[in-house]
């Protein structure tokens, strides 16, 4: 298995050459961005393309791969960290916009997911974090408090392998740490019977609040016994009965247990494995300045799990399809 963390300072110049080489203005034409995306991560410096082949492959303990030295614009370049909206059509490409576009094309399909419950934001595959003055609590704009654990998208048949985050700027104090929780570090913590019963329970999972029918049906352990897929949002999850809630109650705390945080500043990408994760953040402090973290996010299906159905391409809407 792979490691966790690879420097991609020598290969700035590379990487850079391979950024030029993208549309200057993406979403004037997002096709031919994600498709330079795919055709330019065959241009990848060889030991980079080398170990984003491993992880692909095999995935690591960690549960992530760490990308680090990648070439960001000087901070005084940058455009302020937005505090609203979404990003302006006519922006011109960020470096680690194009670091999100080419990795991702070396791993698979940039994918947009129609949530199936009115989250129109959700509908792109350019996603940007920042920290908003009045977040959703389970959103990714939250700051003030911590992020909880949870598997990105679980309800949804084609749940993407990988989430993508790359950083413009980082928080200013360096505590917005992703804390990054790996199933194949927490199992040999839960005692077999335990495994044994949430492989065997399926849990209902209410994915929107705010609409009382909008159920999934899902399970917190699957797939190979030995080396399981995870899924956990315990918000969400439906415990019903008491040796339900001491079971997720294990799960969790195993989980705390072997949680990491990675702290991501300028110029990281993280890829995180979201089939063998479950993932929060830690509390930061935004000071509205402009200067705050600024995240781009994006989600990759790959031809495992059953996410590519035949005909897909690069930046098409996956849409709504609930795992029963």
């Amino acid at each position: 298995m792979s490691s966790s963390t690879i420097d991609c300072s020598p290969y700035r110049s590379e990487l850079l050459a391979l950024a030029s080489a993208l549309p200057g203005v993406p979403r004037a034409d997002l096709d031919a961005f994600f498709e330079g995306g795919i055709r330019l991560a065959q241009q990848l410096p060889q030991p980079l393309r080398d170990g984003l082949a491993e992880f692909n492959a095999n995935g690591n303990v960690d549960g992530y791969l760490l990308l680090r030295g990648l070439p960001v614009e000087p901070d005084d370049e940058l455009p302020p960290t937005p505090s609203e909206g979404a990003a302006a059509e006519d922006r011109p490409l960020l470096n680690m916009e194009a670091m999100l576009n080419i990795v991702g094309g070396a791993l698979g399909l940039l994918t947009a997911y129609d949530q199936g419950y009115g989250n129109r934001r959700s509908i792109t595959v350019l996603h940007e974090l920042f920290p908003t003055p009045e977040p959703h609590p389970l959103s990714g704009s939250t700051s003030k408090t911590q992020l909880q654990y949870h598997t990105d998208l679980s309800h949804h048949v084609r749940q993407p392998n990988y989430i993508l985050l790359s950083a413009s700027r980082g928080d200013h104090e360096g505590k917005a740490a992703t804390l990054v929780c790996s199933i194949r570090k927490a199992l040999p913590l839960l005692a077999p019977e335990v495994r044994d019963y949430l492989f065997d329970l399926v849990f209902e999972c209410q994915f929107d609040t705010e609409h009382p029918d909008a159920y999934a049906y899902v399970k917190a352990l699957y797939g190979d016994k030995d080396d399981p897929y995870l899924t956990y949002n315990r918000s969400l999850m439906n415990a019903k009965t008491e040796q339900d809630v001491t079971a997720l109650d294990a799960l969790l705390a195993a989980l705390e247990e072997v949680v990491e945080p990675v702290v991501l500043t300028r110029g990281d990408l993280l890829i995180i494995d979201n089939f063998r994760i479950a993932h929060g953040r830690a509390p930061f402090t935004a000071r509205w300045d402009g200067k705050d973290r600024w995240l781009h996010r994006a989600y990759v299906r790959t031809d495992r799990n059953g996410q590519l159905v035949g005909g897909d391409r690069a930046g098409e809407i996956v849409p709504f399809l609930t795992r029963r």
